[in-house]
């Protein structure tokens, strides 16, 4: 058997992922190459072209998520979706924007580790990415009666800011925008990083650390598939660096330190993974509205502090929504056939961070996360069930699909009857279709390596030349969408990178 031939490339820096914590960290090199450094971009998906951005559910699925955004969880039980290309998590998500919570900053108490500086942080890359509130005159009907709704049942709506710029209201934000509005890295960070001299290769799958090195393995592009060719040559690399950022998400970080050996000096590794466990809630209306064009996400209910849950407005393709519907034929069938007349709203769980939940690595390598559904966790989803419910009806629902009743339709003329009829005990992990997205935690900040991963600028405990910059560092739930709190701490990395190799 022929050995591959390793090729021999050193950076200043290699920054491994190029999403919102690796894109910030490219973004921010730029002086770095300005003064005559070398700065490379490792990231394991594609380079697609607008051209590649076609609509088409299971088309963009296989080309923008891992495992076709049909990650399990160990024990199958729900679907984690992340996405794996030029750009990473944001071209898939919506766009949403808040700062990060004062409250869980406190709560996380990582020593170095202030809200001010991270509201500050996130702040100037909303503006840097047009994050703003979209007019009245673009909110479509979906996102109208969720308004009226909560209006009705007594729940305090807030509307979402956005980083898109020209959005045509095509609704496709989560298989990647079309039109190039939504502002994630792909368009804003990266780009501008290349213009500077940054390199970005993708295709470009980081296997193991060694000494300030990153082992990589660049595919080639496959027969009809989307995307450019990868930027260096197909083959094996060896990628030594001063310093070493590793930006490829809760999963993808966590099991490349683990598959390196790293998790006999560091106890906690792949420990604290949290999530938003979500499933889809419908509502059938006598009459076709608008769900399938404009924005899909403009207004959410924030409960995360009283009871656990966050509701978004959501649009969601036909495909996914009919795995979301419990059941099989003619019930399932007569709810897809009023898609045109479905009013949908997402829940979110907020969890924490609980023993046993946490990322690993199987013998191969390849990352597995244990995730179980605590107590905590399925009250929070029946109680958001049931403030959905009321929603719904409050905006003049007929009928709405419940996955945690039996039957699972529940009638507008059952109101009065949402605590009986919406119950824990129909929480039943593998037969309720859950998943989940906002993806945390694995190499937790913290005080030492007993108790965390990296420190408060995500230094990894005991190897100076290694870094980490995205969603694994929170202690726990960030509660919310995210991607600004992740460009704030990745900015936090890359300032201190600077200052030791400039």
């Amino acid at each position: 058997m022929a050995v591959p031939i390793v090729r021999e490339v050193h950076a200043d820096v290699v920054v491994v992922g190029s999403g919102a914590g690796g894109g910030t960290v490219a973004q921010r090199m730029i002086p770095l190459v300005a003064a005559g450094g070398r700065v490379v971009v490792l990231d394991q998906g594609p380079r697609l072209r607008p051209e590649d951005f076609t609509g088409n559910e299971l088309d963009m699925a296989s080309a923008l998520f891992a495992d076709a955004g049909g990650f399990l969880t160990a024990d199958g039980t729900m679907t984690l979706a992340f996405g794996r290309a030029y750009g990473g998590s944001t071209v898939v998500y919506t766009g949403t924007s808040l700062p990060p919570p004062e409250r869980v900053v406190r709560a996380w108490g990582v020593p170095g580790l202030e809200h001010a500086d991270l509201v500050a942080r996130a702040a100037r890359y909303a503006r840097e990415n047009g994050v703003h509130l979209l007019p009245d005159d673009v909110i479509n009907e979906n996102n109208r009666l969720f308004v009226e709704g909560c209006a009705g049942a007594g729940y305090a709506c807030h509307q979402f800011p956005v980083n898109v710029r020209g959005c045509r209201g095509s609704s496709l934000c989560n298989l990647g925008c079309p039109n190039g509005a939504k502002q994630g890295t792909h368009v804003v960070q990266l780009p501008r990083a290349e213009a500077a001299g940054v390199e970005v290769v993708t295709r470009a799958e980081a296997l193991r650390l060694e000494e300030r090195a990153v082992v990589v393995r660049v595919r080639e592009r496959p027969p009809l598939g989307k995307g450019t060719p990868p930027e260096w040559a197909p083959g094996e690399y060896r990628v030594t660096a001063d310093v070493v950022v590793l930006a490829g998400g809760a999963v993808g970080s966590s099991a490349l330190l683990l598959r390196s050996g790293l998790g006999s000096r560091l106890p906690r590794l792949g420990h604290g993974f949290t999530c938003h466990p979500a499933f889809i809630l419908v509502a059938e209306h006598g009459r076709e509205i608008t769900n399938d064009v404009g924005h899909p996400k403009s207004f959410y209910v924030d409960r995360a502090e009283e009871e656990g849950f966050v509701l978004e407005t959501c649009m969601y393709f036909p495909f996914v929504t009919a795995k979301n519907l419990t059941g099989f034929g003619p019930d399932h069938e007569r709810l897809m056939r009023a898609f045109p007349r479905l009013q949908m709203i997402l829940v979110l769980a907020c969890d924490k961070a609980a023993p046993g939940n946490r990322v690993e690595v199987d013998r191969g390598g390849a990352p597995r996360v244990r995730y179980g559904f605590t107590p905590t966790v399925r009250s929070s989803m029946v109680a958001a069930t049931r403030a959905a419910a009321r929603i719904f009806f409050a905006a003049g629902a007929e009928r709405m699909h419940v996955p945690l009743a039996d039957p699972p339709i529940v009638e507008r003329a059952e109101l009065d009857a949402l605590e009986r009829r919406i119950s824990v005990e129909h929480f039943l992990p593998g037969r309720v279709s859950v998943s989940a997205a906002h993806l945390m935690g694995g190499c937790g900040m913290g005080r030492g390596a007993s108790d965390s991963v990296t420190d408060h600028r995500g230094r990894v405990h005991g190897v100076p030349w290694l870094r980490v910059a995205d969603s694994s560092l929170f202690p726990d739930s960030i509660e919310i969408n995210p991607y600004l709190t992740i460009m704030a701490l990745a900015d936090r990395v890359a300032e201190g990178v600077l200052e030791e190799v400039a």
